[in-house]
This record gives structure tokens, sequence and C-alpha cells, in this order.
């Protein structure tokens, strides 16, 4: 069945359509180069929001509101949840759906769980696909809520235009957030759960970490929103924030050059995966075997296996 049929179904509100779509994606079908290459004059004009914190902080309560709020302005919601690999099935846990729910009957909404599938990053390796073909679909707006898997969480900045990173007071998540990085890929830091103990101290310690980064005059600077997403309140801030800086991402270019980055990312990982792919296991062995050996330095071996077309040549250069 052609992609470009199952888009004018999803397009239509097909929500089967769509699923089919994604899974052949998630399943790395060999239909998906075809059908990416199919999708992408349809793809270019979704928002893309990431969101990424610790687990408890309350991404999913936070998530739920944001679809609320961008629906009741009209706007076409997708959800990409990506969840821990269930040891069992292998397929993703099913709990940020579960906490969605209230938006569940909404055709204008879809959620999807991915697995990470042991991904690094927080995110399964087919998501920028699943991106793809849901904003060929027609969402103006795709939420990527991540696992939260410490320094790793950092992956979601490459696909993302605006990045949400959410903290909780009580769990030392400020001084985490600073040692996994995560201070220097966040547009937009949420202290939720701000009617607890201590909630004030998270913003300080925040706003602290935040004047030592040196920004400059025309640079973003982080806002920090407060909010408890189990009541709505918060709620309309942040999005005003997030409409600011999409609003500033247009306005300073930065959009134009996030979007490249992001292509060479993944031009690079495909690249990656290929290589990989034409290597085979006798090949690296016999490799390790030399370098092992003090026979071959590392570079020579490492230049053997790019210069090689299909990895079974065993001459050395």
């Amino acid at each position: 069945m052609s992609g470009n049929t199952e888009l004018k179904k999803a397009r239509a509100g097909d929500t089967r359509a769509l699923a089919r779509l994604i899974s052949l994606v998630e399943d790395s079908s060999p239909r998906v180069r075809d059908l990416i290459k199919e999708l992408l004059p349809s793809t270019g004009s979704a928002r893309i929001i990431g969101l990424t914190g610790s687990p408890g902080v309350g991404k999913s309560t936070v998530t739920g509101a944001l679809i609320g709020a961008y629906r009741a302005a009209g706007s076409r919601v997708a959800v990409l949840a990506v969840d821990p690999t269930s040891p069992f099935s292998g397929g993703a846990l099913l709990g940020d759906r579960v906490r969605m729910q209230d938006h569940a009957l909404d055709d204008q909404v879809y959620i999807r769980s991915m697995a990470s599938r042991g991904h690094l990053g927080g995110l399964a390796a087919s998501t920028p696909q699943a991106i793809r073909v849901l904003d060929a679909a027609g969402f103006e707006l795709i939420i990527i809520e991540t696992v939260g898997v410490g320094q790793a969480e950092v992956a979601i900045a490459s696909l993302a235009d605006s990045v949400v990173v959410l903290l909780a007071p009580g769990m030392g998540d400020a001084i985490q957030a600073a040692k996994a990085g995560i201070l220097e890929v966040a547009d937009l830091f949420v202290v939720n759960k701000a009617d607890r103990p201590d909630s004030q101290q998270v913003v300080r310690d925040l706003r602290n970490m935040i004047a030592l980064a040196h920004l400059g005059p025309a640079d973003w600077k982080p806002p920090i929103v407060s909010t408890i997403a189990m009541k709505g309140e918060g709620i309309d801030e942040l999005v005003g924030r997030l409409d600011a800086h999409w609003s500033w991402l247009g306005s300073s270019g930065t959009l134009e050059q996030r979007r490249q980055a992001r292509a060479r990312e993944e031009i690079t990982a495909l690249a990656f995966a290929a290589l990989r792919g034409r290597l085979t296991v006798n090949r690296l062995d016999t490799l390790a075997r030399e370098v092992a050996s003090g026979r071959l330095d590392p570079f020579a071996a490492a230049e053997e296996l790019l210069n090689t077309r299909d990895g079974t040549d065993t001459e050395y250069g």
C-alpha cells in the first residue's frame, strides 16, 4: 500500500492508518526509506517540543495539560511518549498513555508510546522518522516525552525545537541537572509540584546556575516557570513562554540552524548504522587480534574497515 494513500487517510483523521505508518518506522521495515521519501515534501511545518526530566517529576501530567491548552487554541497535537522497553514483551510500557486518558476520545490528538529498546538518549532510534510521519500527517504540534535516563537525556535537544526540562522539589533535581549537562540544552525550566516545600529553593538554584552561563544580550535566557500541573496552575504561563521561544527561534534564525544540526546528526547516525551493517564479526575479530598482538595499530585497523567496501577483505594495506 502506498505511503501517500495511508498519509491521506491519516490526514483525514484515520488513526489506524497513522498507526500503521508509525509501526512501519518503529519496526524498521524495508519500506521505511521509500515511505520517508514519499512523505518528505509534506514535512517541515510541525513545531516540536521536547519534555525531559527525572522519573516522578510529572512529565506526563504536564504533557496532558499542554495538550489541553494547545487543543483549546485549535492545534492538532501528537505525543510520542518514549518509554522503557518492557522486559517481558519488548514493547512500550503504557503508563504514559493511561495518564493522558482525558484526551483519548479527541480525534485531533494522537498519543503513541514507543519503546526505547535500549537506545541511548532516552529516545527510540526510530523517533526522528516517527516525527516526520506525524508532521506529514498534519499535526501542528508534536510533543516528545522522554524516559528520563540521566545524562543521556540531552539527546532530545537534537530532535526538539524547544526543550523543556522538568524538575521537582525534594528530588535533588537542580544539582542532578547540572551534573547531567541538562542546563546546557534547556530552553525552559519547569519546577512542577510547586506547592511542595522547598520549591522556591529549586527556583533559586536554577537562577544561580543560569547566572553562571554568561549568556550574551542576543542569547535566549531560559525562563523558569513554576507549575502545579495536577491543578492546571502555571500552564498558561508555560504556554506563553513556549510561544515566546518559538517566536525568538524564528526571528533570530536559530530555528533553521537547529533543524540543520538535527539533519546533520541524523545523517551521521544513519551513516554509522550503515557502516556497522557492513562489518562482519569475523572481520572485526581478525583486526582485533592484529591490534591486540601489536602487529597492527588501531588507526590502521580503523582505516582498513573504512576502506573495505564489503567488510570482508583480509588484505592489510
